[in-house]
């Protein structure tokens, strides 16, 4: 029996830049035209740059982290045309593999000035900065936080596919009105369409134009697509149901990393990489109305790291904040107290703030909302698998102090 050999819809080029490559887009809309066709129940290779386009480097230095050009992100590979896919159908993705790069075996973490872009944590932690991974295989470290090494859940942080016109319209209209109506100082509460640095893959002058009048930005997952929902245990083997709204169904997939924790909360938190996803596709006709589909459906696969239940440390975190305020069933509230919760607790080892920050961030991580019904207090956790670290961080066990160095910072 022959091996079979798998095609590569899209290979990538490291060397040029991202807006110049029409496999390439970064906004959602539905006349971003396909770079590529896939046969119904195709498995394809496809290539994706990092997020940002290469924008992030291999160096001690988050100088890069601050000044990134937010514009452009993300950068997806796509769209695809799926043969047979017809509004109403389901696009059904079965994630087979995920790689890096053979000759870029490494990735990054970032936490995001609060000025551009900023984080979960952004009022306590406003600077930019940044930790460079190693890849060994199935395994990372990084020595910009010593100490640590685990394996890592590789998968993609993008899926999905393109929105009708009318979808669209109604994602800007809504998130339009949020903005609109927005009433927390400081804060951007959404993205509108954004013309500067759009790119439209292969899209003429008059195409062009109108995506990046229109086109929605790639930085949140919304329910009728899917897209940016950086669901960690979408890793190899598990399978992505997508609703299907353009003829063609028009596909896009990106943002890969290596690892992530639940909530990704530095924002560029995962262990961001350029790579390669190994990819089925098949088309399950009517499948919308067949299952009643309003937002995609996720079947994560069998892999994933296995710390074993009692090999967590977990911290809780209630809707009363580092104030002192009490909030009403705020699981956001909860959640930012317990990951204060874990930054406290990880100080005594060593390690700065924004270490830990990056850790949390990016390492296998579990979060759990644990209760939203004892009024007024969310109660949410979150577990820290013990076995990354090479010392014993039981509150048991003897404190011991060791030198972790630093993460990168900026030069100002």
């Amino acid at each position: 029996m022959g091996v079979r050999e798998i095609r590569t819809a899209l290979k990538v080029d490291l060397d040029k830049p991202a807006w110049e490559q029409t496999g390439l887009h970064n906004r959602w809309h539905p006349d971003v035209p396909a770079c590529g066709k896939i046969a119904n129940n195709e498995v394809v290779k496809i290539e994706c740059l990092d997020w940002t386009g290469g924008q992030i480097k291999n160096n001690d230095s988050a100088d890069d982290v601050r000044d990134v050009d937010l514009t452009q992100i993300h950068y997806l590979s796509g769209p695809f045309e799926i043969e047979s896919a017809e509004p109403g159908d389901v696009l059904l993705v079965e994630i087979q593999d995920v790689q890096p790069f053979q000759d870029q075996p490494w990735g990054f973490t970032g936490v995001f000035a609060k000025e551009n872009g900023g984080g979960f944590l952004d009022e306590i932690y406003p600077e930019a900065a940044k930790a460079i991974w190693d890849f060994e295989g199935i395994f990372c470290s990084s020595r910009h936080i010593p100490h640590v090494r685990f394996p890592g859940l590789i998968h993609p942080g993008i899926l999905g596919c393109a929105p009708s016109a009318e979808i669209l319209a109604e994602w800007n209209r809504r998130e339009g009105e949020l903005i609109a109506a927005n009433t927390v100082p400081g804060r951007d509460v959404a993205k509108p369409p954004e013309p500067k640095n759009a790119h439209a893959g292969s899209a003429g002058e008059e195409i062009k134009q109108k995506v990046a009048r229109e086109g929605a930005r790639t930085i949140p997952g919304r329910p009728e697509h899917g897209g940016n929902c950086d669901i960690k245990n979408l890793s190899r083997g598990s399978k992505v149901y997508l609703p299907v709204h353009v003829p063609g169904a028009k596909f896009s997939v990106g943002d890969l990393h290596f690892s992530q924790g639940d909530g990704e909360i530095s924002f560029c938190g995962a262990i961001e990489m350029a790579g390669v996803i190994t990819l089925k596709f098949t088309v399950m006709k009517a499948g919308m109305a067949t299952l009643g589909m309003k937002s995609p459906i996720f079947h994560p696969g069998p892999v994933e790291p296995h710390f074993g239940p009692g090999r967590y440390l977990t911290f809780e975190g209630f809707s009363v904040d580092e104030k002192g305020k009490q909030h009403y069933l705020d699981a956001t509230v909860a959640y930012r107290q317990t990951c204060l919760r874990v930054i406290e607790y990880l100080r005594r080892y060593g390690y700065n703030d924004y270490q830990i920050y990056l850790l949390l961030s990016c390492a296998p991580v579990q979060g759990h909302i644990a209760g939203l019904v004892d009024i007024p207090n969310a109660c949410t956790t979150l577990g820290v698998p013990m076995d990354i670290f090479d010392f014993d961080i039981r509150p048991e066990a003897a404190v011991v102090k060791h030198d972790m160095g630093a993460c990168a910072f900026s030069s100002r």
